[in-house]
């Protein structure tokens, strides 16, 4: 029959060891950083993420514009890792009209479906150069929780691994230090010189 003592490793007792008051020690460390230190991890990532993603959303916005066009020409293949609201995106031609500056021409990426002589909307950078529509604010907060769930998670490990770590080392201690007070104790149970 076993019977579970609570706080033993905390009482004062002959069968007490170093190894356990350090193992108890860790147990209480463990819990107040899987309980506070983890989540505090997690949302000064996810803080650090929100922070560049909206600044990187902001930056893309300024330098970026938007243009209604006519797709006039036909459309390629898609693109192989360009994908606008979920779906692939094609390179077609299309055409626009700027105010001061009259009709332009550019190969741009539009969505899957656009037919030709229907409207798309069409990114552009200052210099010209076609370009993704910038960062939206539903992907900078899935960032976001992405990279406060995952520093979280990764503090969860490291604490777990670290925890793991010191119980094997004073299991070995505790062992060693029972195997010297057996080694005391032994030749008086038995009879036996050493």
């Amino acid at each position: 029959m076993r019977i579970r003592v609570r706080g033993w490793r905390w009482r004062r007792s002959p069968l007490r060891r170093r190894s356990d008051v350090v193992e108890a020690w860790t147990v209480l460390v463990v819990a107040v950083l899987l309980l506070v230190g983890a989540p505090l991890a997690g949302v000064a990532a996810a803080s650090w993420a929100h922070d560049e993603a909206t600044s990187l959303s902001a930056e893309q916005r300024a330098e970026r514009h938007r243009v209604r066009a006519e797709v006039v020409g036909g459309k390629g293949e898609p693109l192989p890792t360009a994908e606008a609201g979920g779906q692939h995106a094609f390179r077609a031609t299309v055409r626009w009209t700027e105010p001061g500056e009259g009709t332009r021409t550019a190969t741009a990426r539009v969505p899957a479906g656009t037919r030709q002589g229907e409207v798309a909307d069409v990114w552009f950078d200052s210099r010209g150069r076609n370009v993704p529509p910038p960062v939206h604010g539903t992907a900078v907060w899935q960032h976001t929780v992405t990279i406060g769930a995952c520093a979280a998670g990764g503090a969860v490990l490291v604490v777990l691994l670290g925890h793991f770590a010191v119980r094997r080392v004073a299991l070995r201690r505790r062992l060693a230090e029972w195997d010297r007070a057996w080694a005391r104790t032994e030749p008086q149970w038995t009879h036996r010189r050493a």
